[in-house]
């Protein structure tokens, strides 16, 4: 197989394993419409890479299948759009503004930026209003999905890759101030997160429920 076909197929595994979190070359193979064994080769030449690693684990009789999931590095194979710049400058803001100063410049930030969002979604259902949502945030870099709410009426709407996540290690306001932005972008909805990346969950997730 040349190198510009095997690329598709190692990004496409990339992205099936920061969704799952861990799977196995079988379920990869069968996700991605290709053999087990074409799938292993795949796996080992990432794990060469340092961009994922396995742990065996028994699942019934027989011999223990590995399970794969996404190293640090690997994870740092998406788009991840904070910078040193961006770090830099707000730690120097902390240090230098009266306590309280970044949180409320943070949050005029996410009522601004919801006006935006607001404003190129447009109308339509809530399901609507969603998905064009979903899209606006692929398109900042993060890893966003949408699906039926299954112990309720609304929907949730997962984000795996966090395109702000290193200034949110240092800066957990980030993440405030991103559940405030999804609030202020459906104010006729009910918002309340309900996974974490920052406390070890598989995404960031927010459910949404028409109020």
């Amino acid at each position: 197989m040349s190198a510009s076909a095997q690329a598709p197929t190692r990004e496409a595994a990339l992205t099936l394993m920061l969704r799952q979190g861990e799977v196995t070359a079988a379920q990869l193979a069968q996700d991605l419409g290709v053999s087990v064994q074409v799938m292993r080769r795949h796996l080992r030449s990432l794990e060469e890479d340092g961009l994922v690693e396995a742990s065996p684990c028994t699942e019934g009789p027989g011999r223990p299948s590995n399970h794969w999931r996404l190293t640090q590095a690997g994870r740092g194979q998406f788009p991840d759009g904070s910078d040193d710049f961006a770090l830099g400058l707000l730690s120097s803001m902390a240090a230098s503004l009266p306590t309280g100063t970044v949180d409320q410049l943070l949050q005029r930030q996410a009522a601004d930026k919801a006006t935006d969002y607001r404003q190129r979604i447009g109308g339509g259902t809530l399901q609507q209003r969603l998905e064009r949502l979903v899209d606006l945030r692929r398109s900042e870099g993060y890893v966003a999905e949408l699906r039926p709410d299954p112990e309720g009426q609304g929907w949730v709407m997962s984000e795996f890759h966090c395109s702000v996540m290193k200034i949110a290690e240092q800066f957990p306001c980030v993440c405030d101030q991103e559940l405030q932005l999804i609030r202020h972008t459906f104010p006729d909805c009910q918002v309340e997160r309900v996974h974490w990346l920052l406390e070890g969950g598989q995404a960031c997730g927010f459910r949404l429920e028409p109020c």
